[in-house]
């Protein structure tokens, strides 16, 4: 999982270039809102570091996403594995933009390329997606995706402090529905 091409995206391993706009990302609060406190530039670093190791370790992670007419970074896409702290497991799909890429259709069209690596090369039955319950825009990307949400399955975040950011909402999507999706 080193490149992934769409028609507007490159979906790619992360360098250098992305370290100061990515720090830009982590101390934006609107950016945030859903994630807990700001980051520092030293806790970024040290993100894209983790995010790399894992690629290594396991073949999938966080990825860079970039325009690819015009090799601006915008963010990251890619799968993880799910906290051992949650109650639900396996693996979980993400995004996050810069705010200049909102609305434009990048988080839905780079989550179908991962989708469509872990669902076929890495032979994935299955993929979660994770947010908080008020994170709507996320939860509408889902959708698009075709996941499904079942109530029963939401959580509390026992790492997160008590709040409007521990209720967590989980979606699901099985390779047998991306496939029928015909995307």
């Amino acid at each position: 999982m080193n490149e992934l091409r769409t028609d507007r995206l490159l979906i790619r391993r992360w360098r250098e270039s992305d370290l100061a706009p990515w720090a830009a990302m982590n101390a934006d609060p609107e950016i945030r809102e859903h994630l807990g406190g700001l980051l520092t530039r030293e806790q970024t670093d040290a993100s894209v570091a983790r995010y790399e190791a894992a690629i290594e370790r396991r073949g999938y992670g966080w990825l860079a996403v970039e325009v690819r007419g015009s090799g601006e970074f915008i963010g990251f896409v890619g799968l993880d594995d799910v906290d051992d702290e949650a109650p639900v497991g396996g693996v979980e799909i993400g995004w996050r933009l810069a705010r200049s890429a909102w609305g434009h259709g990048y988080a839905t069209e780079a989550a179908r390329a991962v989708l469509a690596h872990g669902f076929g090369p890495l032979a994935l039955p299955e993929v979660l997606a994770l947010t908080t319950a008020g994170n709507l825009r996320s939860q509408a990307v889902m959708r698009r995706l075709g996941m499904t949400h079942d109530p029963a399955e939401d959580f509390d975040d026992p790492t997160t402090p008590a709040g409007p950011l521990r209720h967590t909402v989980v979606f699901r999507l099985r390779r047998a529905e991306f496939v029928g999706q015909g995307l």
